[in-house]
């Protein structure tokens, strides 16, 4: 339906990009419009009053994601803002387009600002270099194929491949992030009570706990797991603080399979956050080379990358080859392959959080599948990679974060 122009630099950047700590229920969309309007005010401190115009799936599924409440947190202290939904009207670049007009007080404009919310919480001003939100870029590989072969050729994994480019406090950096992923899941586990918005959704996370505690082991595990998910990400549909990972939308995934991980086989904090690297080298590949946003290649690149990652970030907590580790992420991602992100409501709610529970356990079942061969296998993570974005781009838009398809056509709320 259009075309997309996407990042494609040489340089990958830090994996802090990947990670971001702040406020559900949507890094596309409420972090990122946040984000730019924060900037746009900023420039103008005297604005009389200011315009912003939603468009393309930023606009369908603004209501529900609460784009509307972001922007104005941040604009209505400085001048009035009038919110215009244009859910028809796809820009070039990016589904996910913004306008922001600032006003004097002769109603006459005096700058339009055009971006997109990319993904992850990122922007960009569609061009092809974006010296404006430049982010450190540090990585001289963006290919598994490639850092796989370093870290063969090295002797080392995929976590030393991240330590030898980064910036020494990465590490302090992903002790903060695992913190916060911990705290999202004990809040999550703490509150009952029904999430925002129409749907009435009540929370599952305390109930799940408890009943999982009196099955007998096999059982058990699992259902921690779906506890530990719906909890980040019942956090996250509340406006609560959760991490990206990579996105909001996804942000249940990673941190599940990580914290029973870490209560039930006693892994410690520092092998956790170097799992949390590898996991977030795997992200920003796909991040790279593809995307992370429900609204340009659908739910596979936000769920089925959140799988990925957390295959990976398991398998080598397990021993896992660079090979083995390579395999469980590929197979992470592609058993997601053609996922739709068709929100009902527009809420980040239904199909959202179940299947990031769903993808949690997937994720320790592609770990373990990988750890029982030597990882040989025919189909790449590098392919995957490109088979989602190709898959992602033939998806009709009603099926990418606009709520007109799948599950969320014609959804009653009687």
């Amino acid at each position: 339906m259009w075309g997309f122009l996407l990042y494609n630099r040489i340089y990958m950047e830090s994996i802090k990009e990947i990670f971001k700590i702040g406020k559900g229920p949507s890094s596309s969309h409420t972090m990122g419009p946040q984000k730019a309007a924060k900037i746009f005010t900023e420039r103008h401190p005297d604005a009389t009053s200011f315009q912003v115009i939603l468009y393309g799936s930023l606009a369908a599924t603004g209501k529900g994601h609460m784009t509307d409440t972001a922007i104005e947190e941040v604009m209505q202290p400085t001048a009035p803002v009038e919110i215009i939904w244009q859910p028809q009207t796809f820009l070039p670049f990016h589904p996910n387009g913004m306008k922001f007009i600032a006003l004097n007080d002769k109603e006459e404009p005096t700058e339009e600002w055009t971006v997109y919310s990319i993904g992850g919480g990122a922007l960009s001003e569609g061009k092809a270099s974006d010296d404006f939100f430049s982010t450190k870029e540090v990585y001289p590989l963006n290919s598994l194929h490639d850092i796989m072969r370093w870290c063969n050729d090295n002797g080392r994994s995929y976590w030393e491949y991240v330590e030898t480019y980064e910036d020494e406090d990465i590490w302090e950096y992903l002790y903060q992030v695992w913190d916060v992923m911990k705290q999202a899941v004990r809040s999550g586990l703490a509150h009952e009570g029904v999430l925002p918005g129409p749907l009435h959704l009540p929370r599952k996370a305390a109930t799940y706990y408890v009943k999982a505690t009196g099955y007998k082991p096999s059982l058990q595990s699992r259902g921690l797991v779906y506890s530990y998910a719906l909890a980040v990400s019942e956090e996250n549909a509340s406006g609560g603080t959760i991490v990206t990972a990579p996105t909001c939308g996804a942000c249940g995934v990673v941190p599940a399979v990580l914290y029973h991980l870490y209560k039930a086989h006693n892994f410690s904090n520092e092998r956790i956050i170097r799992a949390l690297a590898t996991a977030g080298l795997f992200g920003n590949i796909v991040k790279k080379n593809a995307s992370i946003s429900g609204a340009e290649v659908g739910c596979q690149g936000e769920v089925g990358v959140a799988c990925a990652m957390a295959s990976a970030a398991s398998c080598q907590l397990f021993g896992g080859s660079p090979t083995q580790i390579e395999y469980s992420a590929e197979m992470g991602l592609e058993h997601h392959l053609g996922m739709t992100c068709d929100p009902v409501c527009g809420l980040v709610q239904i199909p959202c959080i179940e299947r990031n529970a769903f993808a949690a356990t997937r994720a320790l079942d592609a770990q373990l599948y990988a750890s029982f061969g030597d990882g040989s296998h025919r189909v790449s993570f590098d392919r995957v990679v490109n088979v989602m974005k190709q898959t992602g781009h033939d998806l009709p838009s009603l099926y990418k974060e606009t709520s007109e398809g799948g599950l969320a056509k014609g959804y009653n709320l009687e």
